[in-house]
């Protein structure tokens, strides 16, 4: 009996199974730093998962009390929050290899 070719999930594979991504976004106000990675970051969404995500843009200055459940110590910071595991990235989002290791979207080099 001949074995059956194992099958592995790919790092590209297993990023199409959840339907749809949440990010959040957190910010303060509409700083320099926090349009960038706004902008950022709706590139790499559009380039790798058009019509899979969603971005939430959390404003602390007016909603500070939401900084506690992801711990935010710093922004402009995203939050992926589907699928899980929940991963964490700070800063305006320019390095974008960055962000798609960050995001596990790429497998780091």
């Amino acid at each position: 009996m001949k074995n059956a070719p194992v099958k592995r999930k790919t790092l590209a594979s297993r990023a199409r199974i959840p339907k749809l991504w949440q990010l959040r976004l957190y910010v303060m106000d509409s700083t320099p730093n926090s349009v960038l990675a706004f902008s950022n970051l709706k590139s790499v969404c559009e380039t790798h998962l058009k019509g899979s995500y969603r971005i939430t843009v959390v404003d602390l200055l007016k909603h500070p009390k939401l900084a506690k459940g992801d711990q935010i110590l710093a922004t402009p910071t995203v939050v992926r929050r589907l699928p899980n595991p929940v991963r964490t990235i700070i800063g305006n989002l320019s390095n974008i290899e960055h962000v798609l290791v960050g995001l596990d979207l790429r497998a780091s080099s």
